[in-house]
């Protein structure tokens, strides 16, 4: 099997122009990015899905964000065990460290890591990853058990973003900011099919269409 190199160059051309627009164009941005440190509005937890970048689809500039990628975009609860939480240590940092204002649990159509769920695959650590929206795939078989497997998939991939969101409020921090308004959380489901983007709304109890 040959490696493409031309990958690896495309990404080193693609850096070029980000230090050319960056630091030839705008000096001085990233030089205050330093001085003044990062202060990002918002936690993004996205799906590691290549066809998922927050970056490309919102348009964000570099200190906008702060970001978390994982396996289903997934949000454990919070647990002092004595082991690595890596995902658990990014949302700790931008609550009580960045005081973001926001948090966004962004899901998406055709989400591998939620098949796996769906269908009890993943292997030696995807499988027990995802064991984390265990409860809403039980929800999703009892209440989709007569439907298609696609439909079934697109529920659960939605349920599992509410999943997330109440595991959130598990975090001490968090739900102190929620409960005193200082703090927001958001579902966004990604269809890339559509090319659409929806947002769940507590009172009806839905995803709906937001662009």
């Amino acid at each position: 099997m040959s490696m493409d190199r031309q990958v690896t160059d495309n990404m080193i051309e693609g850096f070029r122009e980000f230090r050319h627009t960056y630091y030839e164009q705008q000096p001085d941005f990233y030089h205050s990015l330093i001085r003044d440190g990062q202060s990002p509005k918002v936690l993004f937890v996205g799906c590691s899905d290549s066809r998922v970048t927050p970056t490309s689809m919102f348009g964000t500039e570099p200190g906008d964000v702060f970001v978390i990628r994982n396996v289903a975009n997934l949000v454990p609860p919070a647990e002092l065990d004595g082991h690595l939480h890596g995902t658990s240590a990014a949302v700790d940092f931008a609550v009580n460290q960045l005081n973001v204002q926001h948090i966004i649990i962004n899901g998406h159509s055709q989400c591998g890591g939620i098949k796996a769920l769906l269908h009890g695959t993943g292997g030696e650590y995807v499988g027990p990853w995802v064991e984390i929206a265990r409860e809403a795939r039980a929800e999703v078989l009892r209440d989709y058990a007569d439907a298609s497997p696609e439909e079934q998939l697109t529920a659960l991939e939605k349920a599992s973003i509410l999943i997330s969101i109440e595991n959130l409020l598990t975090f001490d921090s968090v739900r102190r900011k929620v409960v005193r308004g200082e703090l927001q959380l958001h579902g966004w489901y990604f269809d890339m099919q559509r090319g659409a983007l929806l947002g769940y709304e507590v009172e009806k109890k839905s995803f709906e269409v937001l662009v």
